[in-house]
């Protein structure tokens, strides 16, 4: 692994790469990975982050709703990392809204996502965790598992649904 990691962006090969898989006996090592994943995500106004946008082929991110500048209406979740995350279930309903990406700065999208979703990982101990997510941290969630099977959200949009970060402030209504 890297000793300082960076934010690859959009272009760079290792984004379309579908990560492998961290063993059990794996996660231990991966525990500086994930401490400078959390912290590059929360420098950058994250609200999520995989492992392979910082060039680390691994099924491995970190979902941490919160307001920020970039999203000011996010809800409140304590960081959480999720090791080999799966997506169990969804409903039915879907709904678009608009997405940013750290790996592809100063673009927003809007894309259609799942509203209520069911899903499963490890955490850093190795339990099995099972629980539902809804609403943006189902979208967030989503966003994620896309970047591990090499799928950024531009995949995902109309081409008619994609702004500037610029453009999208004004159609939210935030000035810049």
């Amino acid at each position: 692994m890297q000793a300082s990691l960076e934010i690859i962006q959009l272009g760079n090969p290792l984004l379309r790469v579908p990560a492998e898989a961290l063993l059990t006996t794996q996660i231990n090592v991966t525990l500086p990975l994930l401490a400078s994943l959390e912290q590059i995500m929360l420098s950058h106004q994250g609200v999520g982050i995989a492992a392979p946008q910082v060039g680390e082929s691994l099924r491995v991110f970190i979902v941490a709703s919160r307001p920020n500048d970039r999203y000011p209406h996010a809800p409140l979740m304590e960081p959480t990392i999720m090791i080999n995350p799966e997506l169990l279930w969804h409903s039915d309903l879907m709904e678009k809204d608009w997405e940013g990406c750290l790996s592809i700065p100063g673009i927003r999208a809007k894309v259609n996502r799942y509203t209520h979703i069911r899903v499963s990982y490890l955490n850093v101990l190795g339990d099995v965790i099972e629980t539902e997510f809804t609403d943006f941290i189902a979208r967030i969630f989503q966003h994620e598992l896309d970047h591990l099977n090499g799928i950024v959200f531009l995949d995902r949009a109309d081409k008619l649904d994609v702004a500037t970060e610029t453009e999208y402030r004004k159609v939210i209504g935030l000035n810049e």
